[in-house]
């Protein structure tokens, strides 16, 4: 079982930064690969990055390349975004999900095992 809660959500103003935080409990969650996905008003949930068990890879929607940044500190149990450049297009609930697949990197949330609760990102123009 691995729980994941987020956090480091909040309003930006379109071009500004912000660095999620998911955090994870569960001695396995080192084995997991991990994903973030972004659900706007009336829109599907979206794949936004993923990363590997170990850290050594990572996948980014075409959207989000070259401005987010996923990156994972197992001995915290923790899995960052870092959001730069941020776009009011970017505006959404951000969630983290683990995938028990960890060397592989998916971008279809069903494959996902668990869910956090996510976190409101509001980019303003």
């Amino acid at each position: 079982q691995v729980q994941l809660v987020e956090s480091g959500g909040g309003l930006v103003q379109a071009g500004g930064s912000l660095r999620l935080s998911c955090a994870a409990s569960g001695r396995t969650f080192s084995n997991y690969a991990v994903g973030w996905f972004r659900q706007a008003p009336g829109k599907e949930r979206e794949f936004v990055a993923a990363i590997n068990w170990s850290g050594g890879s990572t996948y980014y929607a075409d959207s989000v390349k070259g401005r987010f940044t996923i990156s994972r500190d197992n001995a915290k149990n923790t899995v960052y975004l870092q959001m730069s450049s941020l776009k009011p297009v970017d505006t959404a609930v951000y969630y983290c999900a683990a995938d028990r697949a960890g060397w592989t990197l998916r971008s279809n949330p069903r494959v996902y095992d668990y869910w956090g609760q996510g976190t409101q990102v509001t980019v303003s123009s």
